[in-house]
């Protein structure tokens, strides 16, 4: 059986969560819909609004569908999971959308709208996407060294 985790991160974005159809586990954050389990689909449906973490959810997934928050992105490239990372349009000032495009130019994810998800999953080439490098921590603490000057 495949498994698909969604998660909104710690936000509201019900528009999401209304538009999944078959996740196997789903995080719906502080939003105030919560997927009907007697849908009729043949799907395991886990529905929680907080973990501690995250990390084995994703870890056992197939699949991650997000939200577009930097640390929900982060968080399942640095698992190596593929990632389908849904905007949401309705933010003023979208930054999320800057960091889906961006990670998408790099061929990290695949990032689409509620609008555009179902033709999304339909379509999507998941062997296009490029592993995200893991953090070079040493580069970041060099530059701190040498910005204050101790070395």
């Amino acid at each position: 059986m495949k498994t698909v985790f969604v998660t909104v991160g710690t936000t509201s974005f019900d528009e999401l969560i209304l538009t999944i159809k078959t996740p196997e586990a789903v995080k719906v954050g502080r939003g105030s819909v919560l997927p009907d389990p007697e849908s009729g689909l043949d799907l395991t449906l886990e529905a929680f609004r907080f973990k501690d973490s995250i990390s084995e959810d994703i870890a056992c997934a197939d699949l991650v569908i997000s939200h577009a928050g930097a640390g929900s992105c982060l968080e399942a490239l640095g698992a190596r999971k593929p990632l389908l990372v849904v905007v949401n349009n309705k933010l003023m000032d979208n930054h999320q959308l800057e960091l889906a495009r961006q990670l998408h130019k790099e061929s990290h994810l695949l990032y689409c709208t509620c609008s555009s998800l179902t033709d999304t999953l339909r379509t999507m080439d998941l062997s296009v996407l490029v592993p995200f490098p893991p953090a070079q921590t040493t580069h970041f603490a060099n530059f701190l060294d040498i910005a204050l000057g101790v070395q």
